[in-house]
């Protein structure tokens, strides 16, 4: 078999089954790429009335170009529908403009079909541009690493085909993206209106039947914390119980050590940076700087909303655990009607995690399809 018949993805539509194998070329013989220059920092502006720079995957979100920063300065631009390009870490980020932008030296612009917007996203999730690691901090690649990049292209038609295919999967995506996101906003909304604003004793949005004033104190008050730690060596096994450990993915594997008694609370996790698990079963712990929370009479899925609720917020610093107990918080003297609070956030973040579930298979699947029909 010749070299060329080698040059076919996998998966094919069925009118191209037949057709000639792909072409191997260099990207910048397919496309027109423009590298970015930065204009200088003193015409930086923050008026939308200015042209919109585009730095680097800051100024990207969710695969277009999202305005944040401007300047009065022009130097190399891109076009509405051009494919902008990381030349800067993280290297590889794809983007489309809906706008005219100005290119700073973070960036390249690239006139390409859609098919070469899904090709260079491939490129960056199969790890593509690790290969030009300069071996320093901050790694980047330059003009003719782009140009030069090997890629592998079929017909015109063949393209064609193929980016309205992924187009679609993204729209698709971008439609649970959205859905998503509602339901998170929906949620601080809820948030916002079944706890006392500061100053008040009652909240905004209640459950029939309830009308006494909350109660009102530090959360160092009334929370009670113990900190555990188990050594990561005991925690890689098999066995019964889940060993948790800070992250988005707690659980790090399963012990047959004895779990804590209680497994009903809440866990903090760093006395630095804070982030939240809500555990469902009898558990270990492998990580360093974690708190076990509890308050009598509140059980962990109204703690759970407690604490989201007041978790203190700030970019001048992490939050910090310290600073979280001196938290003024609110809650409800009933114990039924934390119960009832409780309750409706538990699912609320059931309905997330099953939006969030949907998001990430669509995403796995797109991964899979670009294996799959690229070379």
């Amino acid at each position: 078999m010749s070299k060329n018949k080698k040059l076919v993805p996998k998966r094919r539509f069925k009118e191209f089954q037949n057709s000639d194998a792909w072409e191997q070329r260099e990207l910048g013989e397919v496309v027109q790429i423009t590298m970015g220059q930065s204009p200088l920092g003193s015409n930086y502006t923050e008026n939308p009335s200015d042209y919109i720079l585009v730095q680097g995957n800051a100024d990207m979100k969710n695969g277009k170009v999202f305005p944040r920063i401007w300047t009065t300065q022009v130097t190399k631009t891109a076009e509405p529908d051009d494919i902008i390009l990381s030349v800067r870490a993280p290297v590889g980020d794809v983007g489309k403009t809906d706008y005219n932008v100005v290119l700073g030296r973070g960036v390249a612009g690239i006139k390409g079909n859609e098919f070469i917007y899904q090709l260079l996203s491939k490129m960056k999730s199969n790890s593509y541009w690790g290969k030009y690691s300069t071996g320093s901090t901050f790694d980047s690649i330059n003009s003719n690493d782009l140009k030069e990049a090997n890629i592998c292209i079929p017909s015109t038609n063949e393209q064609v085909q193929i980016g309205s295919f992924f187009r679609n999967l993204d729209q698709t995506i971008a439609f649970q993206q959205r859905k998503l996101e509602k339901m998170k906003a929906m949620k601080s909304a809820y948030l916002s209106e079944m706890f006392p604003a500061e100053g008040e004793r009652k909240p905004k949005r209640r459950f029939p039947g309830f009308t006494d004033d909350w109660e009102q104190c530090e959360l160092g008050d009334v929370v009670r914390t113990s900190s555990f730690k188990l050594y990561l060596s005991e925690a890689r096994g098999s066995g019964k119980y889940p060993v948790i450990q800070q992250g988005d993915n707690p659980i790090l594997g399963f012990s047959n050590n004895k779990p804590f008694e209680r497994f009903e609370d809440v866990v903090l996790f760093g006395d630095h940076t804070l982030s939240l698990y809500k555990p469902a079963h009898p558990f270990l712990v492998a990580t360093d700087g974690l708190k076990i929370l509890s308050i009598d009479g509140f059980d962990n899925n109204f703690l759970y909303s407690l604490l989201e609720k007041y978790m203190p917020e700030s970019e001048g610093y992490k939050r910090h655990f310290t600073i979280l107990k001196s938290s003024k918080i609110s809650f409800p003297q009933n114990i039924d009607e934390r119960v009832l609070i409780g309750r409706f956030f538990t699912s609320f973040d059931q309905t997330i995690a099953f939006q969030q579930q949907k998001l990430e298979k669509l995403q796995n699947i797109k991964k899979a399809y670009l294996n799959e029909m690229f070379i």
